[in-house]
């Protein structure tokens, strides 16, 4: 599949970049998808909820009343999970959520994400540029410029660049990334891949697998 890369203004220069079909245009592999976002989602999670239990809670252990003779039911300390103040019985503990995935199973659910954007057209080629100084308004009009204000619209870059960076920090639906750290969550949740001509060789080499050798 070949795109053509375009300017800052929105015209179309005289070059194409060529999208490798082992990155662009496989076929999907959905469960993957799923096995990948779902590792990053549970990664995200600090899982630092904590209750007390009837050990850490702070009450006397004195037995409330006696056990026979008053008509209720037997109770022993204020500590009991069923008294108003007492101890959680299996409460949430810290605990970690992290979840591990292969990088195989990680990179071919990136090339699945990668080619459900140019199937449906989503991906967009334009020439290496940064700014002198952060400007929000400047971004702003290439993405206008491009036809994609008010859209969701994944910025990969060839390495980090500050000046970009700072300059989509005001803009809730854009986000700037190196192309290497973009993950499969990211690439889906983004309306529009906005690439950098360098960035699509970044991508190539990142996660063109490898060919096998012959006997």
């Amino acid at each position: 599949m070949e795109l053509q890369v375009y300017r800052l203004d929105g015209s179309a220069t005289e070059r194409t970049v060529t999208l490798d079909p082992a990155v662009f245009g496989i076929e999907p592999n959905d469960h993957v998808l799923w096995l990948d976002v779902k590792r990053i989602e549970a990664n995200r999670r600090q899982g630092t909820h904590k209750v007390k239990n009837r050990a850490e809670n702070a009450h006397s252990t004195r037995k409330l009343y006696r056990q026979k003779g008053t008509g209720y039911a037997r109770a022993g300390d204020a500590k009991s999970p069923i008294r108003r103040g007492g101890g959680t019985a299996h409460g949430p503990q810290p605990r970690s959520y992290a979840l591990k995935v292969n990088r195989k199973v990680q990179r071919l659910a990136r090339r699945s994400a990668l080619s459900y954007k140019a199937r449906a057209g989503a991906i967009r080629v334009i020439e290496d540029f940064t700014f002198e100084q952060p400007s929000t308004r400047r971004l702003q009009e290439v993405l206008a410029a491009h036809g994609l204000s008010g859209r969701k619209v994944l910025l990969l870059t060839v390495q980090h660049d500050a000046t970009l960076h700072l300059s989509s920090r005001n803009l809730p639906k854009v986000r700037v990334m190196e192309a290497r750290n973009a993950s499969t969550r990211e690439l889906l949740d983004a309306q529009v891949l906005l690439l950098q001509e360098g960035a699509v060789e970044v991508l190539h080499r990142l996660l063109r697998p490898a060919i096998p050798v012959a006997a």
